[in-house]
């Protein structure tokens, strides 16, 4: 019986899928939940996982103009939605040239801080352009903002239910499953390709994946449509239980315990995480002891750590945001105390405030533009960006170094990379175009939209058919040389490498239900590129 009723939800997410739709619309109120806390103003305390979703209505309701309420494709294992908030000043949809940006929030049930910072966040912003505050108008007017306060609702009744004080009870979800060892594993997928030395497999590894070692979680499920689905070029998930910005990877590559993995993107990635740090009052002051006596204390570090370089996790959200999709996002620890004391969260909120505002604004850093026909004037989406830092060290040298991971361009074409100051060459290759490569400055003045560099592709001229013969002959062949080294060397490992024209599954009941998911996910794959 389960099994049955399994393939039937499957059955129906794909359909979901399949029309493109990775949100649920806004439903009727819920019985027991709040409108403006019902005194007047936001309250610092903790809110159950009605009055979340009455909190957001009553901003959605305060802000209609900016905002929009809506709930992720899947609810929680005991049917809870996941409720997003969008702010923006279009919300509903991507913005020519307009970033999304992502906060995340109680993954881990029993770490509830970060839940009732994007509450308190929400309400800041809603009220700040009610007020006409220009930081926040600006803000909104070029960035559209989705804030899900709690990705683990069960997790936090259950710990909430317990009292709030255990190191475990609630960190995983009702299947008593972790969050964020529960992703696909594309760190694996990353580190075979380097060792294989096919480094252009750099970006949107959910494609290369056949099949999954396991079947997400609902909420797991909904955060990887929802990822896949929404051009997000900046992110952060909210933990608790230390006081640092983690950033990854968090995977070690030799599979020991602690390693410090570098990414193609760690000088932005540690920006990223010292943004956060260095805007909070406590993160990053040298003299702070550790949260528990004789464990590290990351204030003498700047308050940031590499992940794997603290303790290495597989399956996390975190390197799946970075490997799956354009986006890039840190892990914040903004606690000791997991579950802190009502009476310490508007404290909380005053130490974080500076820090939640600034590291948005991170998304407006390096370079953006429009990639188009240059006979035709038309967008051209998934085009790969690839970059390179040649920033000058000294009078005599200059760096060199390529960002083995590219990005590509979006619905209509636009892009955009993050970087560090510095002077880069940009290259864009598409399909059926000649690759063109442009020279940009980034600096990133404080507050501004990031640098624009447009590209304008020329078609390839039309070959005869003798040379588009011999073309062909060459690609078969390179082909067949690939898949023999690829049979080759795949042989032991979890995950194969296929070429890209395998198709999904031709029935969901035919198949293992990692397998239907994979297929589902891969039939949607020309839209989740962007």
């Amino acid at each position: 019986m389960w099994v049955s009723s399994r393939v039937a939800v499957m059955v129906m997410v794909l359909v979901m899928v399949k029309n493109g739709n990775t949100a649920s619309v806004v439903t009727p109120k819920t019985k027991g939940s709040t409108t403006k806390e019902e005194s007047g103003g936001f309250v610092w305390r903790h809110h159950n996982n009605d009055e979340v979703e009455g909190v957001l209505r009553d901003v959605s309701e305060r802000c209609k103009d900016v905002t929009r309420l809506y709930a992720l494709s899947e609810p929680s294992v005991r049917n809870v939605p996941l409720w997003v908030l969008e702010l923006s000043d279009n919300p509903g949809q991507h913005e020519l040239l307009e970033p999304d940006f992502k906060y995340v929030a109680n993954m881990h049930g029993n770490e509830v801080l970060g839940r009732e910072l994007l509450l308190g966040l929400a309400d800041y912003l809603c009220e700040g352009w009610l007020a006409g505050n220009q930081d926040i108008h600006t803000l909104l007017q070029s960035t559209r903002i989705h804030l899900l306060p709690s990705l683990n609702p069960d997790g936090w009744q259950l710990s909430t239910d317990t009292g709030g004080r255990d190191y475990l009870a609630g960190r995983a979800n009702n299947n008593s499953v972790d969050l964020n060892r529960d992703f696909p594993d594309l760190d694996r997928v990353l580190y075979s390709n380097e060792a294989r030395h096919t480094h252009y497999n750099n970006n949107h590894l959910m494609y290369q994946l056949k099949r999954l070692d396991h079947q997400p979680q609902p909420e797991t499920l909904a955060v990887m449509k929802w990822i896949m689905n929404t051009p997000f070029v900046l992110s952060a998930n909210f933990h608790g239980g230390d006081l640092v910005a983690n950033y990854p990877f968090d995977a070690s590559r030799s599979g020991k315990p602690r390693e410090y993995a570098h990414s193609p993107d760690d000088d932005t990635f540690r920006h990223l995480a010292e943004v956060y740090a260095d805007n909070h009052p406590r993160m990053s002051d040298a003299k702070r002891p550790p949260c528990t006596l004789g464990d590290h204390s990351f204030g003498p570090d700047g308050g940031v750590t590499n992940g794997a370089a603290w303790y290495s996790v597989r399956g996390g959200m975190q390197d799946f945001n970075y490997l799956s999709s354009n986006a890039l996002e840190v892990t914040l620890e903004v606690g000791c105390d997991k579950y802190p004391p009502a009476s310490t969260l508007k404290g909380e909120w005053a130490d974080n405030k500076d820090a939640l505002m600034e590291y948005m604004w991170q998304v407006h850093t390096g370079v953006k533009g429009v990639v188009r026909d240059s006979i035709t004037g038309q967008s051209i989406p998934n085009t790969l960006l690839h970059t390179k830092n040649i920033t000058r060290i000294n009078d005599t040298h200059v760096r060199d170094d390529h960002i083995n991971h590219d990005v590509t361009s979006v619905h209509d074409g636009d892009y955009f990379r993050l970087l560090t100051p510095g002077e880069y060459e940009v290259t864009a290759t598409s399909d059926g175009y000649l690759p063109l490569t442009h020279t940009v400055t980034v600096t990133n003045p404080q507050h501004t939209e990031a640098t624009r560099r447009d590209f304008d592709l020329t078609p390839i001229p039309p070959t005869t058919i003798f040379e588009k013969r011999r073309q062909g002959k060459q690609a078969a062949a390179a082909a067949a040389e690939e898949a023999a080294e690829v049979a080759e060397r795949q042989e032991g490992l979890d995950y194969h490498y296929p070429s890209l024209d395998i198709s999904p599954p031709a029935a969901l009941d035919e198949v293992p239900l990692e397998e239907a998911l994979l297929g589902r996910l891969r039939g949607g794959y020309g839209r989740f590129r962007y």
